[in-house]
């Protein structure tokens, strides 16, 4: 747009040249509202990233300034609150629009007394201007001329509005559990064989009694009765030396709950290696230090767990430390054991914080222990984490082919879990199974202390690999059975004799505990109705054997397994139960009392006290004595949600 002077106007303006440029500014912003669209000189806006780019024509240098100024004001207002992490990458931008708006006045008055003459000189320099901003919304095309009006006044500009308040959210169980059902009673005549992996996991019991002494009810999947029974330790006779790593007895005799059924307990005993005997150990720390871990039940008590675990160490042992959250690092290289201020010392600096990348953690804890293995050791990682794995590799499926693959150059895993609220026992209890480990659940320092100082050897020297037990069952004289418990450990018939599949490992001093609950031929209690067309009955097996246990393993290293037989006979049945099998019997009803209370015959929170009370046994531990009173506060907590139906902090299985 041009503006034509006669010469007597000129001698008017060269009267008033300094009123003339504060006119020309405001000339300068009624002209920029007014022009149409195609006035601009290709003008556009660019979002490049984070930064938006605005590209005008030149024009005179008080326009210039004035649109300086009003680019910096238009410039997007500092993010809220709940914005403002993604808005650090444009910190720097939003200073300088603070710097612009601070000295906007200043502009203004420099452009009112510039000379006219000086605008070509100046204007030069304002091709481009770039305004950087977070994309929280579109920027406008073209500004209103009342807004122009507003920015070109020396005002102070209003502060932005405040953050708005911050969302307050109830806490949300998302524990995981895997689902299972009670294994079903079996027609001995249609399925004499029962074959499953042995299993010396004690997790669930330490996390429901976590539970319950919070005053929650556990949710049916929580409860694995094979990992309640294998916590308390029964007497079984063990081996005389390490050439046969374990002993199995077996006891049979009728059941507490039906005196018309039997209970068959299968003891397994390994050898008890002394700790002042044990091989070198090379142990990795794997420890989750992400934001989920940030809690007094979780890290604190993890630090201390681990600590206790240290002081046992000897020089021959090594150690490393690997922490992941967002991503893995390496705190601690190999180091001997008996530098023990060293060790507790990197425990005590870690911290939580972060996202939970759980797949780099494994990845770097098995290349530490690749790098310090021991031959002929203890080579193991032992990973501690409440479960929650929110980045990088997350799929469960994806860490278990991880932890298989990598248990094939003789490094095992076990796993710890922590905490409450996010513990995803599926997972924990899964990739122990696969990485021929442990898992236990952590919920105080005598729990602690029991897995990493007391039991320090079965937790870290595996005797045994691939422990698989199969029982064939007499049709002539046993009609019904029920193996209690092991529900994910069941295995196929043919993978009994298949060496390549994986099974359960013993520890040095490990006790395994199984139950069946035996029907004998013509007794009134059987389950199953009979069938219409059915074979007639089988002879009675050779020397009145009601079963025959079969047992394989492999001796660490060994790619082939050995096989162990033990027939049982019906005159070996007792007429009284003995003290440790009525105390396991009362640890598998009170699991299934847990779970719904369907498999016992009414025998309920009353009969399991008196039973496990009435007992004389042994309990320095103050195993027992916990156990019973475990009992009466589930008979009144499990009580009271019965008369007034769920109640909140219930948790829920995925």
């Amino acid at each position: 747009m041009n503006v034509r002077a006669t010469p007597q106007s000129s001698s008017n303006l060269r009267s008033i040249r300094p009123l003339t440029a504060a006119l020309l500014t405001a000339l300068a912003f009624s002209i920029a509202g007014c022009q149409a669209p195609g006035e601009l000189a290709q003008s556009r806006d660019k979002s490049e990233g984070d930064t938006l780019v605005a590209e005008v024509a030149p024009h005179d240098d008080t326009a210039a300034a004035a649109d300086a100024a009003a680019s910096a004001a238009a410039a997007p207002a500092a993010p809220p609150a709940p914005l403002a992490e993604a808005a650090k990458p444009i910190r720097a931008d939003a200073r300088a629009k603070g710097a612009a708006e601070q000295s906007r006045g200043q502009v203004y008055a420099e452009a009112k007394a510039m000379p006219a003459g000086n605008a070509a000189a100046q204007g030069a320099s304002l091709d481009r201007i770039e305004v950087t901003g977070s994309r929280i919304g579109p920027a406008p095309r073209m500004l209103k001329r009342s807004q122009f009006a507003q920015m070109a006044a020396p005002s102070v500009l209003a502060p932005p509005a405040p953050p708005p308040p911050p969302m307050h959210q109830a806490s949300v169980d998302t524990e995981k559990y895997a689902e299972r059902d009670d294994n079903p009673v079996q027609r001995t005549s249609e399925q004499p064989l029962s074959t499953f992996s042995i299993d010396v996991d004690t997790g669930s019991y330490a996390n429901v009694r976590r539970m319950l002494s919070d005053g929650q009810r556990p949710p049916a999947d929580a409860v694995r009765a094979e990992e309640f029974i294998n916590y308390f330790d029964y007497g079984h006779a063990a081996p005389a030396s390490l050439a046969t790593p374990f002993r199995v007895s077996t006891e049979l005799a009728p059941a507490p709950w039906n005196a018309q059924r039997q209970l068959l307990m299968i003891g397994i005993k390994g050898f008890d290696v002394p700790k002042k005997t044990l091989p070198p150990a090379n142990l990795v720390f794997l420890i989750d230090t992400s934001g989920s871990m940030d809690s007094p039940d979780k890290l604190p008590l993890l630090k201390s767990s681990f600590s206790m675990l240290a002081k046992q160490l000897r020089a021959q042992d090594r150690i490393s430390i690997v922490v992941y959250a967002g991503s893995a690092g390496l705190v601690l290289p190999p180091t001997p054991g008996d530098r023990k201020e060293e060790i507790l010392a990197a425990l005590d600096r870690l911290q939580a914080g972060g996202s939970t990348n759980g797949g780099d953690g494994i990845r770097l804890a098995y290349a530490m222990a690749k790098q310090a293995y021991v031959g002929n050791g203890v080579n193991r990682v032992i990973l501690a984490t409440d479960g929650d794995f929110n980045v990088g590799t997350v799929d469960n499926n994806a860490l278990e082919t991880l932890v298989a693959d990598q248990r094939k150059s003789g490094i095992a895993l076990t796993t710890l879990g922590f905490g409450r609220g996010n513990y995803n026992d599926e997972l924990a209890e899964k990739l122990a199974d696969v990485g021929d480990g442990n898992h236990a659940y952590i919920d105080t320092l005598q729990e602690a202390r029991k897995v990493l100082v007391e039991e320090m050897g079965s937790t870290l020297m595996t005797i045994a690999r691939d422990v698989k037990i199969q029982i064939e069952f007499n049709p002539a004289l046993v009609a019904e059975y029920r193996l209690i418990g092991y529900e994910n450990r069941l295995l196929k018939r043919e993978d009994f004799a298949n060496d390549k599949v994986d099974a359960g490992d013993i520890g040095a001093g490990h006790e395994v505990t199984a139950l069946y609950e035996l029907t004998p031929v013509g007794s009134s209690a059987m389950r199953l109705p009979a069938l219409r067309y059915t074979d007639s009955a089988p002879a009675v097996g050779q020397g009145g054997e009601i079963a025959n246990l079969k047992l394989r393993y492999k001796r660490p290293g060994e790619d082939r397994s050995q096989l162990i037989e033990t027939p049982i006979r019906r005159s070996s049945l007792r007429m009284v139960a003995s003290e440790p099998m009525r105390m396991a019997a009362s640890v598998a009803a009170f699991a299934d009392t847990l779970r719904g209370g369907s498999q016992y015959d009414g025998w309920g929170w009353d009969q399991i006290i008196a039973t496990a009370r009435g007992l004389k046994l042994d309990d320095r531990s103050g195993q027992r004595a916990e156990f019973i009173g475990l009992v009466e506060r589930a008979k009144v907590q499990i009580g009271e949600i019965g008369r007034v139906g769920p109640v909140a902090g219930v948790a829920v299985s995925e």
